[in-house]
């Protein structure tokens, strides 16, 4: 199944190992789920989790990335005339669109 996954999803797997949040990243590293992405969405991930605020390693954070760009599917997705109530968000429903994937999020009030 393919998914896009929003970036405090992200931060949350890498918070608690426990979570929901982590079980769905477990379910991508093993092949289960598919993230798609594209150039934007791998920006926004890389800025976030390599903010000092959250206190994550740089090989942790690199691994992850690196693992999202080997085994997800890349693509440039067609843009949609539509507004959002975090405009920052459009770039993962855009590409969520053109991959028939699931959203995956922790912030649902944004995707209405």
């Amino acid at each position: 199944m393919h998914v896009v996954i929003d970036t405090n999803v992200l931060v949350s797997s890498l918070w608690s190992k426990n979570g929901s949040p982590a079980k769905i990243i477990s379910m991508v590293l093993s092949g289960i789920l598919t993230p798609c992405y594209d150039y934007r969405i791998l920006i926004e991930y890389r800025e976030v989790l390599m903010r000092p605020k959250f206190g994550f390693s740089e090989g942790e954070v690199l691994s992850l990335l690196d693992w999202f760009e080997s085994y997800g599917k890349s693509v440039v997705a067609t843009p949609l005339n539509i507004d959002f109530i975090d405009e920052d968000d459009k770039k993962l429903f855009e590409v969520a669109k053109y991959c028939n994937a699931k959203l995956i999020t922790g912030n649902l009030k944004h995707f209405q």
